[in-house]
């Protein structure tokens, strides 16, 4: 499963939960069922027909525990949604506040070209600020969530390496996104 790494946003890592979630009730399903289609090296093992319901409440277990620790991510579903994939959303079930300026940012074919062709942060940065307040404020919002984590790893990395080396810091200049995260880690 893909968690970190560069461009990794809030939405980014939650489909890869949810989807890995699926995956493992899937798999639970299967191997109860003795179809090791996922799982050739189980297949070969003689004794893993007889081991079946044990293997499969390893994976319910598994399964149980990921919901359990990424429930928080139920509580922002919508909102990630809506950031995420703006010209698909419904604006009379947004809310209030985004209504308007969703129909505005759904109805211009320049925003929606946009939309496919820049990262999602690049587009959130492009939108005029005085005519989508609203939607840059929710978007600054959900993809700072977890900064892009990537960026404070590797500004960590980067210290501490030149720190073993006995280096002195020197400043990193990298290009920076434009919607900004106040701080790594909130």
């Amino acid at each position: 499963m893909k968690l970190q790494g560069k461009d990794q946003f809030v939405q980014d890592m939650y489909t890869n939960v949810k989807a890995f979630k699926s995956k493992l009730v899937l798999f639970s399903r299967q191997i109860l069922n003795k179809s090791f289609t996922h799982f050739p090296t189980l297949a070969t093992v003689k004794e893993a027909g007889a081991k079946v319901k044990k293997y499969s409440e390893s994976l319910d277990a598994l399964h149980g525990e990921f919901c359990r620790r990424f429930s928080d991510f139920g509580k922002i579903d919508k909102s990630l949604q809506l950031v995420a994939c703006p010209l698909s959303q419904d604006p009379e079930t947004a809310p209030e506040e985004l209504q308007l300026e969703l129909i505005d940012l759904q109805s211009d074919p320049v925003l929606k070209e946009k939309s496919n062709s820049l990262k999602l942060n690049d587009f959130y940065a492009s939108l005029n600020e005085a005519a989508f307040p609203n939607l840059r404020r929710t978007a600054q919002k959900m993809l700072v969530l977890f900064g892009s984590t990537y960026v404070c790893e590797q500004t960590i990395d980067v210290q501490h390496h030149g720190h073993q080396q006995g280096q002195p810091q020197i400043p990193i200049n990298r290009p920076t996104p434009r919607i900004h995260p106040e701080n790594c880690y909130n």
